[in-house]
């Protein structure tokens, strides 16, 4: 049996939600710009970025986990990745 490790990755996204269409851009290796079309409203927006994440790193939502600035625009989400 191979063993397997967890390798953990922090991101941090600067949000402009009630965008007019969704975007995700990266600026550099752990950094993203994202448009959102949702309002910043009990959680919406929070919920579209970490789809559109996962959509674009091709990983399931489970991985990502929102870890700070729930309410800012500037957000840190952490990425959980397995490693064999």
């Amino acid at each position: 049996m191979g063993e397997q490790g967890v390798k953990r990755r922090l991101l941090t996204v600067r949000v402009q939600p009630r965008a007019f269409r969704q975007q995700l851009e990266k600026i550099s290796e752990n950094e993203f710009r994202a448009r959102l079309t949702s309002a910043p409203e009990k959680g919406k927006a929070n919920a579209e970025l970490l789809e559109l994440l996962a959509d674009y790193l091709g990983v399931p939502v489970s991985s990502l986990r929102l870890v700070r600035g729930e309410t800012a625009r500037v957000k840190v989400v952490e990425l959980t990745e397995l490693q064999k």
